[in-house]
């Protein structure tokens, strides 16, 4: 797949503002400071279409961005401890109503550290997807980071971490585009499906 365009559509802070596309959405999860703008950024090859921060946990609203063939869904990260209780709550009703809405996503991308285990919030993360029998793939960030032989090991490890297949992890690097033709590979396959069943 070619990305040819890319724009940012809009925000929504609740389910008021939820879109339901005619066309694929992906959703990107993900605990704060995982990598998620940057990944977007990555895909698109722009380097500001998703807001970066160096500081956890700015991302506090459902961000979507248009692809053109497909829709992404940047969701708030988690799990950053200088939230308040009450907005980790407010962060936790928003992503559970997202997801209640499983019929308009396609598929997930749940973005974890290749370099950490994964954390309690990603296997939580995980169990959303699996209780809303979401397909999803699990991609890997940061994979510059570690050399180059351990980065198979590391994908094997994090797979086995949350009871997946080697195959459904993506090494992921968006300083030196490791992993984008896979990435894209793997979202031209998910809107084939997506296009394919609305057709018939």
């Amino acid at each position: 797949m070619i990305i040819k365009t890319a724009k940012f559509i809009t925000s929504a802070a609740n389910k008021g503002g939820f879109i339901r596309p005619d066309k694929p959405m992906i959703a990107v999860c993900g605990k704060s400071n995982v990598g998620k703008s940057s990944f977007i950024n990555a895909l698109a090859r722009q380097k500001k279409l998703a807001r970066t921060s160096n500081t956890p946990g700015r991302t506090r609203l459902v961000n979507y961005f248009d692809f053109g063939e497909f829709i992404i869904a940047d969701l708030p990260g988690y799990g950053f401890a200088k939230v308040s209780q009450a907005e980790k709550l407010k962060w936790a009703r928003l992503l559970e109503d997202f997801f209640a809405e499983a019929e308009y996503i396609s598929h997930a991308f749940s973005l974890m550290d290749i370099r950490h285990e994964p954390t309690a919030d990603d296997k939580d993360m995980i169990n959303y997807l699996n209780h809303y029998i979401l397909p999803f793939t699990v991609i890997a960030t940061k994979a510059d980071k570690l050399p180059k032989t351990r980065v198979k090991p590391a994908v094997r490890s994090l797979a086995a971490s949350v009871n997946m297949a080697e195959g459904n992890v993506i090494a992921f690097s968006a300083e030196d585009g490791r992993g984008r033709d896979e990435v894209l590979a793997k979202i031209e396959a998910i809107a084939e499906l997506y296009y394919s069943s609305v057709e018939s």
